[in-house]
């Protein structure tokens, strides 16, 4: 669970001073991204000793691993532990604990409204009811303690990234402290506001306007006003330095189009869901961990791009809210799973999920049958199987495999008609047979429409084998039912009776009946 070179760059070069350098290659970088090429690793040290030379002064390395000592702790308890629960099931624990409190709040109610039975003395009424009570407690926390177990690992997990992350701006101060770069409260630059930003509001005073494109102007700040342009349709502030987008933004309610491409945002505001009228949303090349539950609400996007981010998961319910999607990119994350909610999107044209940690699709992945491309590449070791609901993409016209572990395409394969562009290179491919994949996309087609017609035969031959001979098979099966409703709660078992039990017992009551 190290901490990935890439996004904290001086505290993984504290931490591997701490331990021995193998020991740091052979960990896996858990939080932030798959194991690195150690020769790519020792590159990235090069270059950030050669950026801050001072690192090497043993001094600083000692003031900078006191600082960081908390990490080492953290992390070890976290591998011990285990891996951080997707956001589905955290979201479903917390459904769970809702509904065991909502339960019990209707219990105790009984309790508490339960008439007082004649003859009971009232102390000892009270008594009981309190007995009852702190039973029933019990046996909600005991309910609730495996739920409350996957929200605390969960937290547990967002606390050491950002312990993470104040680690590295803890460093960065001590850094810049000891090499006099100044002060460690005034390190951190102040931002400036932009002019061209000060014009475009004083002329938005005059006139509404329509269109604004502040791309590549190296923006660091975004003021509050800028959420009083309601005539905005299109906005593109992408190429800059945002850290932060206000929640003003809100005020923006006819904007159709928003790109926040390539900055240094690390969340979304919650108000980004009163775009009620967004069509186009970009927030690719940042450095997202999540989207924001309230994007669902945006029910107007047709296009949503969140590649090239941290993202670990989707919001829950985006599918049952987002049903005009039509383009969806989030490749190039580390997301481990897609909510199910995503098979709803019935609308939905386009997927991209490629280069990411995916093990696998929902069941219900076949409802997207307006599905054009798909594609679910270099998810590596992670994806080893595809549904068999897959076959319903009818409307499916390029699907991009390549560079996963998959050893079997489903039986249903060959019932996508309209593929006409298919990549399976570098799977363990058993079926089809590597033969067939050489051949192309309409070979592999062919094969996998004769398998599924040979199943469906097979299938058949056993309907027809079963109806041929129902004195051996469907008399027993159903005789067996029938007798077991029967003599339902009579001492002896029908197996018994039948002859595969005790001989010598035959239940008179069984002769009887029949």
């Amino acid at each position: 669970m190290e901490p990935n070179p890439r996004n904290f760059p001086i505290l993984s070069y504290v931490l591997s001073r701490i331990k021995p350098p193998k020991l740091f290659h052979d960990s896996e970088i858990d939080i932030e991204q798959p194991p690195t090429n150690p020769n790519q690793e020792e590159q990235e040290e090069c270059e950030l000793v050669i950026q801050m030379p001072h690192l090497k002064n043993p001094e600083i390395l000692s003031s900078m691993t006191s600082a960081v000592h908390e990490i080492s702790q953290t992390r070890s308890i976290l591998q011990t532990l285990g891996e951080r629960p997707d956001h589905e099931t955290v979201d479903k624990a917390r459904v769970k604990i809702s509904d065991i409190d909502s339960r019990l709040s209707k219990q105790l109610e009984e309790i508490v409204l339960a008439p007082r039975p004649e003859g009971t003395d009232r102390l000892e009424w009270r008594t009981w009811q309190g007995e009852k009570e702190r039973e029933k407690r019990e046996e909600a926390e005991k309910e609730k303690s495996v739920f409350k177990a996957i929200i605390a690992m969960d937290e547990m997990h967002e606390e050491y990234e950002r312990l993470l992350r104040d680690a590295e701006n803890r460093l960065v101060r001590i850094y810049g402290c000891v090499v006099g770069k100044g002060s460690c409260e005034d390190f951190v630059e102040k931002d400036e506001l932009n002019e061209e930003v000060v014009g475009i509001l004083r002329e938005s005073s005059v006139k509404s306007l329509e269109m604004v494109d502040l791309s590549g102007r190296l923006l660091r700040f975004l003021p509050e006003a800028f959420g009083s342009l309601r005539g905005l349709v299109l906005l593109n502030l992408s190429n800059n330095q945002l850290e932060v987008i206000p929640d003003s933004i809100a005020g923006l309610e006819n904007l159709q189009e928003l790109h926040l491409s390539s900055n240094l945002l690390l969340t979304l505001p919650d108000s980004i869901g009163l775009l009620l009228n967004l069509k186009i949303l970009d927030v690719s090349g940042n450095k997202l961990k999540a989207l924001p539950d309230s994007i669902s609400h945006c029910r107007s996007l047709v296009e949503l791009d969140a590649s090239f981010n941290a993202l670990t998961y989707l919001p829950t319910n985006i599918g049952y809210e987002l049903v005009n999607l039509e383009k969806l990119f989030v490749q190039l994350n580390k997301i481990r799973s897609l909510p199910t909610s995503v098979c709803e999107m019935r609308s939905l044209r386009h997927l991209d999920v490629h280069f990411n940690e995916l093990r696998g699709l929902p069941y219900g992945f076949g409802n997207l049958t307006n599905l054009e491309t798909l594609n679910l590449s270099s998810n590596f070791s992670d994806l080893t199987e595809l549904p068999l609901t897959i076959g319903n993409l009818t409307n499916l016209k390029e699907l991009d495999l390549s560079n996963n572990q998959i050893h079997a395409l489903p039986d249903t394969f060959g019932r996508l008609d309209n593929l006409t562009k298919l990549n399976l290179d570098q799977n363990p491919l058993v079926i089809p047979p590597m033969e067939i994949v050489n051949n192309g996309v309409e070979a592999v087609k062919e094969y996998m429409a004769k398998r599924w017609l040979d199943i469906l035969l097979e299938e058949e031959q056993k309907s027809v084998l079963q109806e041929n001979n129902p004195a051996q098979i469907g008399w027993l099966t159903r005789s067996t039912s029938w007798l077991n409703n029967w003599v339902a709660g009579v001492s002896g078992s029908v197996a018994g009776y039948l002859g595969t039990g005790d001989k010598t017992y035959r239940d008179p009551v069984l002769d009887q009946q029949l």
